[in-house]
Order: C-alpha cells, then sequence, then structure tokens
C-alpha cells in the first residue's frame, strides 16, 4: 500500500525530481499545484460529461498535465535524466481536437456566463485554473527557471480548447433537452 503521509513536508518544504528540497510556496510547486487543481477541475468535468467522445478528450488532457506536472517539478540540471517534456507535438495535437469541435459548434462572439450545464461550468472552472497556471508558468519562463517554452503554449491552447469543449458540451446538453416534435407538426 502506497504511504500517503510522509512527514518529509512538515517544515514547509518539498522535494523536486532529483534531490533538490524548496520551500512549498517556491514558485515551481506553486505552479504545479496549480496545474493539479486544473487536473482535479478537469476530472469533475469529465465525471460530469455524458460525451464519451468528450471524456476521452479530456483524460488523455489530464495525462498530459501530468507530463507538464512533471516538467515543472525537475530542475534544469535532471531535465536530460527526465527525458520527457511538452512538445509542439503536444500543443498541435490540442490545436487539432480544437479545429475539429469548431467545426461542430459554433462559439459565441460574447462573454459567457457559466452555468448553463453541469458539465460545461466544471469546464469553465477548469479554464480559469489553466489560465492561472499558464500566468504562473509564464513568469517561470521569464524568469529563466524554466526554458522550454511549449509548457507556456501548451497551457495557452489548452485554456482555448476547455473554452470550445464547455461551448461543445453546452449545445449538446440543449439539444439534448430540446423536447422532441412529433413528425406531424409544422414549425
Amino acid at each position: 500500500m502506497a504511504k500517503v503521509t510522509t512527514g518529509t513536508g512538515d517544515e514547509g518544504y518539498t522535494g523536486l525530481l532529483g534531490s533538490q528540497r524548496v520551500p512549498k510556496y517556491d514558485p515551481r510547486p506553486d505552479t504545479f499545484g496549480t496545474v493539479d487543481e486544473a487536473t482535479s477541475a478537469l476530472g469533475l468535468a469529465r465525471a460530469a460529461a455524458r460525451d464519451q467522445n468528450i471524456k476521452d478528450i479530456i483524460y488523455r488532457v489530464q495525462q498530459e498535465l501530468y507530463l507538464l506536472m512533471g516538467e515543472l517539478a525537475t530542475p534544469p540540471e535532471n531535465y536530460e535524466q527526465m527525458g520527457l517534456r511538452m512538445t509542439a507535438e503536444h500543443v498541435q495535437h490540442l490545436e487539432q481536437v480544437e479545429e475539429e469541435l469548431k467545426g461542430q459548434v459554433e462559439i459565441p462572439n460574447k462573454f459567457i456566463i457559466p452555468g448553463d450545464s453541469l458539465d460545461g461550468a466544471a469546464l469553465d472552472l477548469a479554464r480559469t485554473i489553466i489560465r492561472r497556471a499558464e500566468r504562473m508558468a509564464v513568469k517561470l519562463l521569464h524568469d529563466g527557471v524554466i526554458q522550454n517554452k511549449e509548457v507556456v503554449r501548451y497551457l495557452n491552447r489548452l485554456s482555448d480548447l476547455v473554452f470550445i469543449i464547455a461551448r461543445y458540451v453546452e449545445v449538446k446538453s440543449s439539444i439534448a433537452e430540446m423536447p422532441a416534435t412529433p413528425a406531424n407538426e409544422s414549425l
């Protein structure tokens, strides 16, 4: 059985991947903790989603966010040992899914007030957390703490994709809730 409580963080420090320990408020754990928060919000959205394709898209993103968290938790001196990092291919996949979904739903040109559906609201919550993580990752990049620009690009595209998924599920939800019209009635 996995040991949940280690006691190693009782003094307010956490380990990065490698031997380095930093304060829990250090920008790295603060950022990957925010990505973890986004992953959990996406989990809520996936649990609420009714469309299996959307569940699959969200699940893949959650897996990729674990890769991103691992990269954020890796000091530069350990990058080569890690071997895995966010790539342009990860970003391109998000863009591809975004285009596919935009072809199936019209994205309104107005501000959206979240809450038209449970899954849409959960996605909008996840999107705002992803945006916060993106701002934090940008600071890490600008401060030279991380060097991989794909981390920021990925979070940026992901927030766009999650916005589109939210609109998609809301449209599909409103269609599913429309009362059926008898075949002999005219509109």
